[in-house]
């Protein structure tokens, strides 16, 4: 739970200018979400903890955040629409994807 409040911190926190430059490009998006995760990693999080970050993160981009561009709507898209299951399956797909990145 600790983790979760460091996270909303953050997010909440964050000035409006720099949410914005990570948010409106999607590569941009991608490289602060590597970036995120690589420190969790140093942290010592494992995969589910990652995860379940992840989840936390894309609840909260869902209710508080207009996607910027056509990969962000359709990532609100499938993750407003899944199950529970399902958006803990395309957290772990997103992390995936930013370790890739």
């Amino acid at each position: 739970m600790e983790m979760k409040n460091k996270v909303e911190s953050e997010i909440s926190n964050m000035k409006e200018d720099k949410k914005e430059q990570i948010l409106q490009n999607f590569n941009h998006f991608k490289g602060f979400l590597a970036e995120k995760v690589e420190k969790g990693e140093n942290l010592g999080l494992n995969d589910e903890q990652l995860a379940k970050t992840t989840e936390f993160i894309a609840n909260y981009l869902s209710r508080h955040e207009e996607p910027r561009n056509r990969e962000q709507y359709l990532l609100q898209e499938l993750w407003d629409s899944g199950s529970k299951e399902e958006q803990h399956s395309l957290a772990h797909m997103l992390l995936k994807m930013v370790r890739q990145a």
